[in-house]
């Protein structure tokens, strides 16, 4: 197939219960002109046989296969296969509306944007019902035109937009030349990828409009089990402060960083179960805190300073 527009790449991993709604709304996008690759993360349920399937009905469908190593080795998988313009990668149990690559396509296109951010929305899947998620995208900390880059955001860079990679499309010469991948480890395997972009990005548009519905509530979903996967957040943190460094723009972003960091320190604190909550707070006071930056600095350091509260009593309660 010539002239792909986009190349969207799907991790798959045991998600037959999911994967023919998610197929459907890839194989029905208004834009035909793309292809769809399919990474098998070494499912051992139907998912499988579910893409040999779609597979044999449409030529645009390609299934490749790895051991079982993760979503962010099958995200780096795919990107070595992809040949469109364009990269949306998407997870295989969320769903999306009919025009969203034709959407996000037409403003990458019409702006000449390296990336585009669009609206999500949650589906509850034991409710039956969605969920509204404005702070997924925060469009008063934009400026009233496009493109634009991290210096015309008036808010923390890393707050504007969320560190997952589905509801974005990519340049593909961008990500080659920027020579971004994603972090193969179990859980915020995107978050380099997704705020490297951001900070390198200088053309970037958005989209106003709801286009993709993440799934939440599943009762397998990996969010639900990150007490296997506890520490990946901290080595996502240090590795894009680490890209920030190489690329000579760290002391620029430093400030906010580090308030990112003490966010998402805390989110993960917070979302944890016991006994991995108490291994993570301990480690945070004795190492990682400090580590990241965040000690030492006073509270009007501190973007939200209710986080800044939760941190200080954490800090009192370690003495």
């Amino acid at each position: 197939m010539e002239n792909i527009k986009v190349s969207v790449i799907l991790p798959v991993y045991n998600v037959e219960k999911y994967l023919k709604q998610c197929l459907d709304t890839i194989v029905g996008q208004t834009l035909k002109e793309i292809e769809i690759l399919c990474v098998d993360d070494g499912s051992t349920d139907d998912s499988v046989q579910i893409l040999k399937e779609y597979e044999q009905k449409d030529h645009r469908i390609k299934v490749l296969s790895q051991k079982n190593a993760g979503a962010g080795a099958a995200r780096n998988l795919g990107l070595r296969h992809a040949s469109g313009k364009y990269l949306s990668f998407l997870d295989s149990d969320d769903f999306f509306e009919p025009d969203m690559l034709e959407t996000a396509y037409e403003q990458a296109e019409r702006y000449q944007a390296e990336m585009v951010v669009f609206r999500s929305n949650q589906y509850l899947t034991e409710k039956d019902e969605y969920k509204e998620t404005p702070w997924t995208l925060r469009m008063q900390e934009l400026p009233p035109y496009a493109p634009f880059g991290r210096r015309q955001m008036t808010d923390n860079i890393f707050k504007v937009f969320v560190g997952w990679a589905w509801d974005k499309l990519f340049l593909k010469s961008f990500v080659d030349e920027k020579n971004l991948t994603f972090q193969e480890q179990r859980t915020s395997n995107d978050l380099l990828f997704v705020f490297s972009a951001v900070t390198l990005a200088k053309k970037i548009a958005v989209t106003d409009k709801i286009l993709a519905h993440q799934r939440r509530d599943a009762k397998d979903s990996l969010s639900k089990t990150r007490e296997k996967s506890w520490d990946c957040f901290y080595k996502a943190l240090t590795a894009l402060r680490e890209r920030m460094k190489q690329e000579g723009i760290f002391e620029e972003v430093e400030k906010d960083f580090i308030n990112y960091a003490l966010h998402f320190s805390l989110w993960n604190l917070n979302t944890l179960a016991e006994p991995t909550q108490t291994i993570l707070r301990n480690k945070l006071l004795e190492e990682w805190f400090a580590d990241l930056g965040i000690s030492g600095k006073n509270k009007e350091y501190f973007y939200n300073k209710s986080e800044y509260e939760q941190y200080a009593k954490l800090i009192e309660s370690g003495k």
